[in-house]
């Protein structure tokens, strides 16, 4: 073979890999096929400072599912985001634990992958949780942020299995009060969402970890929250009900005691995240606040 003709394969060899060998792991959520399909018109949160942060393409049988935005220093989530899809609510524990090879190196498919039963590259983790760094604590449980029950397909629910979308969470806390939170909003998104729902759900960290090994491993989230966007929905819906529409944001300590979840409104929920988290003013969860565009033409709108 000609050697022009040799590096002109190893030119688009070089190209392939580097678009479509980093699937999961990317650099914007937009430019994935199918990837912005979880966020509200197409735009992930805005404002978050740290470039170190890991936009990951959450990838389970050759399909995006959702998207989560990964800290690599805590090996934690910051949020994960996804739509709601009406469920029985039924909780399945029969699906593996995964990891995202991604975040470690670019070859690959780009799907996530079930933990080996034998060894793991130490380069996985040093770039992620792993599961020794839940197996001898007492205290936390894995919260999903993306919880199963907010799932019907298969896969979309065996894909919320990776530690990339779980935080440790107080097990008081993660099968009391933000369990309960999480039926809370399937029973409402079921009955009276008409369209798509878009959930956002994130952690604020202060520095606690869990240790390992004498080596800080897992950030422990002080504070968990939520919110979800639903512009298509039932006017008729009862008005405590509807006063929850487009959009309701929710918050709660992760603790033993004090946990209880408080419902907010979502201007209310940003304000307090952009005193806590590392975003700019322009911090937005939703794209316009999930305000929607009005159906009636302008010559038709109220102007009293």
């Amino acid at each position: 073979m000609h050697p022009s003709v040799i590096l002109l394969v190893l030119a688009i060899t070089m190209w392939l890999s580097g678009h479509w060998g980093s699937a999961s792991v990317v650099e914007d959520f937009n430019n994935v096929e199918k990837c912005k399909d979880s966020l509200y018109m197409g735009t992930p949160p805005r404002g978050f400072r740290d470039v170190t942060l890991k936009k990951i393409c959450q990838r389970y049988a050759d399909k995006p599912r959702y998207v989560t935005l990964y800290d690599p220093h805590n090996r934690i989530p910051v949020y994960s985001a996804y739509t709601f899809k009406k469920t029985e609510g039924d909780r399945r524990v029969d699906y593996p634990w995964m990891y995202e090879p991604q975040l470690a190196e670019l070859d690959g498919n780009g799907n996530m992958l079930p933990f080996p039963t034998g060894y793991l590259h130490m380069k996985f983790e040093d770039s992620q949780a792993v599961l020794d760094d839940y197996s001898d604590v007492v205290l936390y449980e894995r919260g999903h942020l993306n919880p199963d029950q907010h799932q019907s397909d298969p896969h979309d629910r065996a894909a919320t299995y990776t530690l990339t979308n779980v935080v440790p969470e107080i097990r008081e806390f993660n099968i009391g009060p933000w369990r309960q939170h999480e039926e809370r909003i399937r029973v409402r998104l079921n009955n009276y969402c008409r369209g798509t729902a878009f959930i956002v759900t994130g952690v604020y960290t202060t520095g606690n970890t869990i240790r390992r090994n004498n080596q800080d491993r897992v950030g422990i989230p002080e504070e968990v929250w939520s919110a979800y966007c639903c512009t298509d929905y039932d006017r008729n819906a009862p008005h405590e009900v509807r006063g929850r529409f487009p959009t309701q944001a929710a918050l709660a300590k992760n603790a033993k005691e004090g946990n209880t979840v408080q419902e907010l409104t979502l201007l209310e929920l940003e304000s307090y995240l952009t005193d806590r988290l590392n975003v700019d003013k322009n911090f937005q969860l939703f794209y316009d606040n999930c305000n929607s565009p009005s159906p009636l033409p302008p010559y038709l709108h109220r102007t009293n």
